[in-house]
């Protein structure tokens, strides 16, 4: 199957959730067979914000589902979403 990029929205539950610890957070949990490319914060509305994280998924059992198991048990993480998969460019 080879590599995929997996970006997965992750929604903190408050706005005062401090988005470069949570994000240490999701780093540290991240399955064995898949690592972080590259992240992102980006404005959601009334000054909430989402970590944006692209995740490379090699060939792991379940894919991103791994990935969104471990990032929800996080605490401060309201939600998890994958919004897009793709080839690595």
């Amino acid at each position: 199957m080879g590599d995929v990029a997996a970006t997965i929205r992750v929604m903190p539950e408050s706005v005062e959730t401090d988005l470069d610890e949570l994000k240490n957070k999701l780093e540290a949990v991240i399955p064995e067979g898949a690592k972080l490319f590259g992240s992102r914060i980006e404005p959601v509305a009334f000054g909430l914000k989402a970590l944006i994280m692209v995740i490379m998924v090699g060939d792991i059992e379940g894919g991103t589902e791994q990935v969104e198991s471990a990032f929800a048990t996080v605490t401060g993480v309201e939600s998890v979403q994958v919004t897009e998969v793709g080839r690595p460019v």
